[in-house]
């Protein structure tokens, strides 16, 4: 846990944008007008500009942003690994260019922040998704939260704020694209850091969104499990584990009930498999903390 700070931060707003030509300059000037009004030391506004093919980058520095340029499309997450390492200070400020988060709950954040918490994070209350993008986030809310052991209310809002020093180290294990943001939440709650959340209103994006939803959703799964293998490999077994021993518990249930020999062994069987499903997570455990030794 960070220690609390009153006095003023000196802050870097860093956006990714990829085609964001129709927002991206409204979205700067909204986050520049709030600054000029709220108790910071200094501050700047730094896009980075993902290989855009239209006028983002023209529309970004017109409206006095600080643009970073990508040669081609890198992904979200490389983006703003590239902006948080560019920019001039070290609390960052994370934000979308399209102007779906409101800039008026920066100061909030950022006051939040400053009572000591690792992270603060937007936690939006009105998102408009299809049943379809409903369904998936709810899936992978409750893989995050089986992953972290516990609740997450937002576990991909793109709006937070954090210390660059506290999140340069976890850069090797962050997704360089759309997952980034639940590869951060997730990789934070995992490693012990105290994540704060603000209520905000999300709003409806300006342009086309650039998410794809069984691509990125299967990138975030992905994601997922490959942090559990490294924070804490035991829950990836816990799962077949009890899977297989609920199997075992109903063969041996069908086999008292009706003395059926196939039921019996396959209630051995999948007493077998569950034991040695729980003995490889523990040597998963053993590796990991020799690794960490």
């Amino acid at each position: 846990m960070r220690a609390p700070s009153p006095a003023p931060p000196a802050v870097s707003i860093v956006l990714a944008a990829f085609n964001e030509e129709a927002a991206v300059g409204a979205t700067v000037a909204a986050l520049a007008g709030v600054l000029r009004a709220a108790p910071v030391a200094a501050w700047e506004i730094l896009v980075v500009d993902d290989g855009s093919t239209d006028g983002t980058r023209a529309a970004a520095e017109r409206a006095g942003a600080r643009v970073l340029q990508h040669p081609q499309n890198a992904g979200y997450g490389r983006s703003l690994k590239d902006g948080i390492l560019a920019a001039a200070h070290d609390t960052i400020v994370i934000c979308d260019a399209d102007g779906t988060y409101p800039a008026a709950a920066i100061p909030e954040l950022l006051a939040t922040f400053g009572r000591g918490f690792d992270m603060v994070v937007g936690r939006r209350g009105n998102f408009r998704d299809s049943p379809a993008k409903t369904l998936m986030r709810r899936v992978l809310k409750w893989l995050v939260e089986y992953s972290a052991g516990t609740e997450v209310p937002d576990i991909n809002s793109g709006l937070r704020v954090f210390d660059r020093r506290d999140v340069r180290p976890l850069f090797a294990t962050l997704c360089n694209t759309f997952s980034f943001t639940t590869s951060l939440t997730l990789a934070c709650l995992m490693t012990g850091r105290f994540i704060g959340y603000v209520p905000i209103d999300y709003g409806l994006r300006a342009g086309r969104s650039k998410v794809r939803l069984l691509r990125d959703a299967l990138r975030t799964l992905q994601y997922i499990l490959e942090a559990l293998v490294y924070y804490n490999p035991l829950k990836v077994f816990l799962l077949p584990t009890a899977f297989f021993a609920a199997a075992a518990a109903l063969g041996f249930g069908v086999w008292l009930a009706n003395e059926h020999t196939a039921a019996l062994i396959a209630g051995w069987f999948g007493l077998a498999l569950a034991l040695l499903s729980f003995f490889f997570g523990l040597l998963a455990v053993r590796l990991r903390r020799s690794r960490e030794d």
